[in-house]
């Protein structure tokens, strides 16, 4: 194992995470679809070692624990109060950056990770995949998943002047777009972006599907779901890439 790197993180942003009311968890169908994912991808080894970097409060690695049984699930996050709720989901959590070499693992240690509804928060996005695919084996598995700025209501939100749902101009209050919570997105992505960021880093894309997302209203979640069959479309991206 290797020390945690210094912190790189901007004061303030550290902060906002590290605060109890920021929510940590994802929605439950992303998580369960991406569960899936996984673990066809993973169908027919045993004894893998899967690591959900940015695991929050666990709820993720929780929902896919009972598809990946047989395999040595770990959670990691930097944060202390979002790795004080994952200990009482999963067995194994431990704290760590994604940048400079932070997490305390060897090359090539992990046969996957989840990165779940994490990169659209960090400052340096390409740091954190140099960092997971050195923690990778090569052939390992990337699922991530992330927001989708082209999700079919957020390209009629733009035609009306109106900010994208998901997007952030503020870490105190939304500005200028439906909802009103504030989670600290800092990047979004399109189906195309997402594909060639994760291709420029190493990896191999397997497969783009797409998920619902549970903050939709209730009358149009129909719509939602269906969307998720053209993943450009969707309101969440899942990716699944393979180290090369």
């Amino acid at each position: 194992m290797t020390t945690t790197a210094p912190v790189t993180t901007p004061p303030d942003l550290r902060d906002f995470y590290e605060n109890p009311a920021v929510p940590v968890a994802s929605g439950a169908a992303r998580s369960l679809r991406q569960a899936r994912m996984l673990a066809a991808a993973l169908a027919g080894t045993t004894g893998q070692t899967v690591l959900d970097i940015g695991c929050g409060d666990g709820t993720a690695a929780a929902t896919a624990a009972p598809l990946l049984r047989g395999h040595r699930l770990i959670g990691v996050d930097w944060s202390q109060d979002a790795l004080v709720r994952a200990r009482t989901r999963l067995p194994q959590v431990i704290r760590g950056e994604l940048t400079g070499g932070g997490l305390p693992l060897r090359a090539g240690a992990a046969d996957a990770v989840l990165f779940s509804e994490v990169v659209e928060h960090l400052v340096d996005p390409d740091a954190a995949l140099d960092e997971i695919r050195r923690v990778l084996r090569p052939g390992g598995h990337l699922m991530l998943s992330t927001p989708n700025l082209a999700a079919w209501y957020n390209r009629g939100l733009l035609l009306a002047g109106v900010q994208p749902v998901f997007s952030e101009v503020s870490l105190r209050a939304i500005h200028g777009r439906p909802g009103s919570e504030v989670v600290g997105h800092l990047r979004l992505y399109t189906a195309r972006a997402l594909r060639e960021f994760v291709t420029a880093a190493g990896f191999d894309v397997v497969r783009l599907a797409g998920a619902p997302f549970h903050g939709v209203p209730r009358a149009l979640r129909p719509l939602d779901r269906l969307a998720c069959a053209r993943p450009p479309l969707a309101s969440i991206l899942l990716l699944h890439a393979r180290r090369r």
